[in-house]
């Protein structure tokens, strides 16, 4: 008989990533504030704890601006309306895929291994995985998108850094490859793009439901130059169908353009893109990776990649807070053949009983009988 106790939510630790400095250290808001005048108007106390209100997008928004100084070495900064990226949630996601890279079930594509390359589809104008791989581990990246603004301020987020700025290239996923740098254009001619992009925004809940030949941007193919290869792909995909969707979670506020937010089919429909690539590229990429944030969605792209040929996938949960999300990863590379040493098999372990002992005998006298035991069996 089921007992009337709710059943108790497991301890969320087990499935953080534990080499992430977030992983049993959340940040500190009462410290930060303390070092960092720019973010202390948006701390307050409840009780003895520092808080900041998530439904505040300033707020957010210059919390990871300082998490990303102070633990990373890492300027950067987004305007207004962008995607705010948590930054213990996307490191999460980094470490994991360091995990794969490194546990060595897919061999790497070529050299020591030293030299990882990544791509980042839909890097947006925040740049946090470009620039939290480039500063974590000093991998190269492409980070990809197709918007003026997010173009342009994640080159900024780049320049920003010279430290590790020639690690990272920003390529626009309109652009044929063979020529995908950013083009330079005159201020006016900028603006007047940019505008042009804030008005197909506003129209573009109606988009992608009523216009069914609405051309999304490419996701790898088209984007991946010829001969090009990398290590890992990785996305965090529009989670959402609908911008009405995407609004719904009234307890925090981390922006979000539709284009960020929202596409047809929502997550689903965007992995399944990937996937489709990924079919084409196949042993291009060492890992196709994405992050997702409904655990329904897992099933049905796991047996679409069953389907396509994979040879090995893999699954993994990001809890962070009371936020969790869901890693899925493939790839087509031949699972690396483990060598296992065979078992060293081990000499017999001797028993033995010390007969007719009288009681009265002394410890030196029972030693002693061990011993002669032990010569006996020339074990000394």
């Amino acid at each position: 008989m089921r007992s009337g106790k709710k059943r108790a939510r497991s301890e969320p630790g087990s499935t953080k990533q534990p080499r992430s400095k977030y992983s049993d250290n959340p940040p500190d808001f009462a410290s930060l504030a303390s070092l960092y005048p720019s973010f202390k108007p948006f701390v307050f106390f409840s009780g003895s704890r520092a808080r900041i209100d998530w439904t505040d997008y300033n707020a957010t928004r210059e919390l990871t601006r300082v998490l990303l100084l102070h633990d990373h070495g890492v300027n950067w900064w987004i305007p207004d309306g962008q995607l705010c990226p948590t930054v213990p949630n996307r490191s999460n996601y980094i470490h994991w895929i360091n995990d794969l890279l490194s546990s060595g079930i897919i061999q790497s594509l070529g050299g020591d291994g030293s030299k990882v390359k990544g791509f980042d589809i839909g890097t947006g104008a925040n740049c946090i995985y470009p620039l939290l791989g480039a500063s974590l581990f000093g991998w190269s990246f492409v980070g990809s998108d197709f918007t003026v603004v997010a173009l342009e301020w994640a080159e900024k987020n780049v320049q920003s850094n010279p430290h590790f700025s020639d690690l990272i290239e920003i390529r626009d996923s309109k652009v044929p490859p063979q020529c995908s740098s950013v083009p330079e254009v005159e201020n006016t001619e900028r603006e007047k793009t940019i505008q042009e992009e804030a008005e197909i925004s506003a129209t573009v809940k109606s988009d992608y439901h009523d216009n069914k030949s609405f051309i999304e941007p490419a996701v790898l193919l088209g984007v991946v130059k010829e001969n090009e290869t990398f290590d890992f792909c990785m996305s965090n995909p529009p989670f959402f169908e609908t911008f009405e969707e995407a609004g719904l979670n009234p307890k925090t506020s981390c922006g979000g353009t539709p284009e960020e937010m929202v596409c047809n089919g929502g997550e689903q429909a965007f992995v399944s893109r990937i996937i489709k690539d990924s079919a084409v590229l196949r042993q291009r990429f060492r890992w196709y990776t994405s992050m997702l944030g409904k655990k329904a969605n897992l099933k049905l792209l796991i047996s679409k990649l069953w389907e396509v040929g994979v040879t090995i996938v893999k699954t993994t949960e990001f809890v962070q807070g009371q936020t969790s999300r869901w890693g899925l990863a493939w790839s087509f590379m031949p699972i690396a053949r483990k060598i296992i040493a065979p078992p060293v098999v081990k000499k017999s372990v001797l028993s033995f009983m010390l007969e007719c002992i009288k009681r009265q005998y002394s410890a030196v006298d029972v030693l002693q009988s061990v011993e002669e035991f032990f010569k006996s069996y020339c074990c000394i």
